[in-house]
């Protein structure tokens, strides 16, 4: 088996020393720490609480580390309390951090600080130098951005969009108002910024991913996916992995974390999972949000239906004494789970997909392919060096985005662009690399055409028309339409190398709607470079690692059948967790003109249960 490319090094972590409570796992690379709001600071103030509560959580799992948030929505702990809870909680053990939220009403549409008002200014530095006060290490939560359109903002933009008016503003509030009074109060203070799930849309609020990252003394990552279909951003599973490496890339060995809240949590399973994806992303940090969170009694209606399955959450031993639990018990429990497998893994690696700064287009696609099995790494400078790479419409932004893609291709690199891409290239020359219209045309296809097979499919889709001429490129998989077929899957040479064209369904979730054999050619193409790829449905990640070993987790409510395929012959797979030998089946190349049209192959057979994973390494 060749060896994955490593993307980057990720130093372990090791937990600080234990503390009464729960016992801690030393083998475990990664620290887990609970989030406190203010509300719940302020509380601390009661003795009684305080150590109730904490002997709640502490009995169920364990903490290596705390946040103490001083301000949220206008409420400011008083320094009384803050002491009184900064003393307690070292006292047991725990590293002791600061947090702050800057909203003014997180009720109210989740009212941020307005930064162009100078009393709210005053007030944002008021809260910074207080905080400084008492932690070394500060964490900002989510809303350091803005939402504001009040007079004083409108007046300011001007004519400036509002995307260039609030990048410009949150930088210099950032490093005027927050950064530099924090140092002036206390010279150690190191201030964190955290980022939220909704990165494809950061930049119209003023996260500025250019300018902050190289400001701020590290970075964390919102990991919380909660639930696609019932949380109203219906943000995919995957995305609880691919934004702390995208994240990580923007500033490498300074990601802290990843940060995940207990909302949308339909089964025990769907919070679990956005624990699991955050360490498999090899986080050195799990954080709760949050401590009230973590108080909240267990229920029964989070059982799922397949809790009698041999599925990764282990229901026989965490249904065994649910009296009196809490949340901190799913925590506890899934953590330690992943702590199984997760100091083996090595360094992530994936297909990477350049999303330029401040870029929008195809809205985080690069999820759905995680969740079809094509593992994606995104990053903000154009990759040059791999084998394969995968661009979206994103991509656009960059106005050299035509030349780098020609200089990649002739350098004898392949590249795949999506349907959404060709669209915004269209005027830009993208035809003269191959040629390839995107009309305005539409099709609902519903079987499809692979070779010379053809796949039924599982539900109608629409999908662009993309017109070609014949003989000039060739399509892989065409999509039917009632006897027309269009493309799905496109190749066409130039120079020294491939361009693909992968058409994108009108609704991205029809990408889990694909048949097995359509996403087998995806995925096939997709990580060539890797030498190994999955086949079986959608719903399935692949999560690679340079050191030869890799996972893969199916979120279906079903046990699966997946092959993984590698392309080198003579290799076993040992199953992680349990050591069991895997041995391969050899897959022929089919022929065709008289000699072989592809090479040939070794499959392994896997069964994954439902909401679970299964990890391995390559002998």
């Amino acid at each position: 088996m060749k060896p994955f490319v490593c993307l980057c090094l990720i130093g372990l972590l090791c937990f600080a020393a234990p503390h009464e409570g729960f016992s801690s796992d030393t083998g475990k690379n990664f620290k887990t720490s609970i989030y406190t709001r203010a509300y719940e600071v302020q509380k601390m103030a009661d003795q009684q609480w305080l150590e109730s509560t904490w002997k709640t959580i502490s009995e169920q799992m364990h903490v290596d580390k705390i946040y103490l948030e001083t301000h949220r929505d206008l409420l400011i702990v008083d320094e009384n309390t803050l002491k009184k809870a900064i003393s307690f909680f070292k006292s047991k053990g725990l590293d002791v951090a600061g947090g702050i939220t800057y909203t003014i009403d997180e009720s109210d549409q989740f009212q941020t600080y307005c930064y162009t008002n100078p009393e709210i200014r005053a007030k944002a530095q008021e809260v910074i130098e207080y905080t400084a006060h008492f932690f070394d290490e500060i964490i900002l939560d989510d809303f350091f951005f803005t939402s504001c359109k009040c007079e004083h903002c409108v007046n300011a933009k001007g004519g400036q969009s509002w995307t260039e008016y609030r990048l410009d503003l949150m930088t210099k509030a950032a490093n005027d108002f927050i950064i530099n009074p924090a140092k002036k109060v206390n010279p150690n203070a190191k201030v964190i910024i955290k980022y939220p799930n909704w990165y494809d849309h950061f930049h119209g609020l003023g996260f500025n991913l250019e300018t902050e990252p190289k400001m701020f003394d590290g970075v964390y990552t919102g990991t919380e996916t909660r639930d696609a279909e019932l949380s109203n951003q219906h943000l995919q599973p995957y995305l609880s992995f691919l934004a702390f490496r995208y994240f990580y890339n923007l500033k490498p060995g300074k990601n802290g974390g990843g940060w995940v809240d207990t909302g949308g949590m339909r089964y025990y399973d769907r919070y679990a999972e956005q624990l699991w994806l955050t360490i498999l992303a090899k986080a050195p940090e799990m954080t709760l949000f949050d401590y009230r969170q973590m108080l909240i009694p267990l229920r029964e209606q989070w059982e799922p239906a397949w809790k009698n399955q041999d599925v990764s959450f282990d229901y026989a031993t965490f249904l065994k004494d649910n009296s009196n639990k809490t949340v901190a018990k799913i925590a506890g429990h899934s953590l330690n789970i992943i702590s199984k497998i997760s100091n083996k893994l090595g360094n992530p690696v994936g297909v990477k997909s350049y999303k330029p700064y401040h870029s929008s287009g195809e809205d985080f696609l690069q999820n759905y392919m995680g969740m079809i099995g094509v593992p994606m790494d995104i990053v903000s400078e154009f990759p040059e060096n791999d084998p394969m790479i995968i661009l979206t419409e994103q991509a656009a932004k960059d106005p050299m985005i035509i030349q780098k893609i020609e200089q990649r291709l002739k350098s004898g690199k392949d590249v795949i662009i999506t349907s959404g891409l060709l669209n915004a290239l269209q005027n830009r020359g993208i035809r003269n690399i191959v040629d390839m219209e995107y009309t305005s045309r539409k099709s609902m296809i519903e079987d499809f055409l692979l070779g010379r097979s053809m796949i039924k499919g599982k539900s109608p889709m629409l999908i662009p028309q993309i017109q070609y001429f014949t003989n000039d490129s060739w399509e892989i998989i065409s999509g039917m339409d009632s006897g027309l077929g269009w493309p799905l899957l496109h190749q066409g040479k130039f120079a020294n190398a491939t361009l693909y064209l992968l058409v994108i369904p009108e609704n991205f979730a029809d990408l889990y709607n694909l048949p097995a054999e359509v996403l087998n050619k995806i995925r096939e193409i997709a990580c060539k470079q890797f030498g190994i790829s999955i086949e079986g449905e959608s719903m399935a990640s692949l999560f690679l690692y340079d050191n030869n070993t890799f996972v893969i987790h199916s979120f279906k409510d079903e046990p699966c059948e997946f092959n993984i395929v590698l392309d080198e012959v003579g290799k076993t797979l040992t199953d992680l967790l349990t050591d069991q030998k895997h041995m391969p089946k050899l897959r022929e190349a089919a022929m065709g003109w008289n000699r072989k049209t592809g090479t040939d192959k070794y499959v392994y057979s896997i069964t994954v249960p439902p909401h679970s994973f299964r990890s391995f390494s390559i002998d």
